[in-house]
């Protein structure tokens, strides 16, 4: 779905998740990583000779110099300013700033804080994200700067990340800024909604029950809130961060549940999308835009602000009006 979904990012985010390198066009990266990569138990240690060394302060991009000797093939992570936040526990949801660079070559793997650039949104300690990433945030306080060195089997694996030109030998250099914790999902109670629209089930952190009625479905946009969000609306240009879960509406399916073409929850990661210029289906640049952070809103998109006359496959035939439930997480 998020290849449907989204057009690449102007400044992609640095991947969280390992990835082989067979497919140089996909936009994402698979959400489960190799034997390799799956380093979520891999205890790092606080220095390792030798250690890069990091100038800047905290809150822009990090100027980051390598060693000219080899790396010691040490996990690290190494506290360059302690926050004075909460603590990081695990599956909290960490919004991070991040400065990169390959240790090999001293390659530039990008900031969230160049132009076009957003932070990332970390899943503390999960299994599906790479220890670079998910470790790394573990037990840090908000508010704090993190180095870290992660080998192969701490980042992408023997496979590497042909995205990003990372190789399976390559040890990659991150520089951490631990913003802050976002709720997993929107808070609140949700209100009811008109027999004449699809039912919602999304109560716990995981990929929604969505029930369509047995008729047809409206031939306009449907972007009702269904849980109002406390956070500021929703602007063209911002990085909107969200869960979500997609189902298209085939009316002779009665009230049964339907079938999910796709949920966020499935990656592991939050969605993450430049909203209201085109990088998405045009449902949901009109339908999120003006909602407020916070929010879990319904979206029922007419094929003309879907995929049209596409065929996406046999979930996602052509013409098909998409049912999303969407909550609005952050936006940036």
């Amino acid at each position: 779905m998020r290849r449907r979904l989204a057009a690449l990012l102007i400044v992609p985010a640095l991947a969280l998740t390992a990835c082989g390198g067979g497919d140089s066009g996909k936009k994402d990266a698979s959400p489960t990583p190799s034997k390799s990569a799956q380093a979520v138990n891999l205890k790092p240690v606080d220095t390792a000779s030798p250690m890069p060394k990091v100038a800047g302060e905290r809150g822009r991009k990090a100027d980051i110099t390598i060693p000219k000797s080899t790396p010691s093939g040490k996990f690290v992570v190494h506290s360059l300013k302690d926050g004075d936040g909460p603590v990081v526990k695990k599956e909290d949801l960490v919004v991070s700033h991040y400065t990169g660079k390959v240790w090999q070559g001293g390659r530039d793997l990008g900031s969230s804080y160049q132009q076009g650039g957003a932070p990332q949104v970390i899943p503390a300690g999960k299994k599906t994200i790479i220890a670079a990433f998910s470790q790394a945030v573990m037990g840090q306080k908000v508010g704090g700067r993190v180095l870290v060195v992660a080998p192969p089997d701490a980042a992408f694996g023997k496979q590497g990340n042909q995205q990003l030109g990372v190789k399976g030998t390559d040890t990659i250099v991150l520089v951490l800024d631990i913003d802050r914790i976002i709720p997993q999902t929107a808070q609140g109670k949700q209100a009811p909604i008109p027999s004449d629209l699809p039912k919602i089930n999304a109560d716990k952190p995981a990929p929604a029950v969505i029930s369509v009625p047995k008729k047809n479905p409206p031939k306009d946009l449907v972007d009702r809130v269904l849980i109002e969000g406390k956070g500021d609306e929703v602007k063209n240009g911002q990085t909107v961060y969200m869960q979500y879960s997609g189902a298209a509406w085939k009316p002779n399916e009665g009230k049964a549940e339907a079938k999910l073409f796709d949920s966020s929850y499935n990656v592991g990661t939050p969605f993450s999308t430049v909203i209201g210029e085109k990088q998405v289906i045009e449902g949901w640049d009109k339908g999120l835009v003006g909602k407020k952070v916070g929010s879990r809103v319904l979206l029922v998109i007419p094929p003309q602000l879907a995929y049209k006359d596409q065929d996406k496959g046999p979930d996602l035939p052509a013409n098909s009006t998409l049912v999303f439930v969407v909550d609005i997480l952050a936006a940036m």
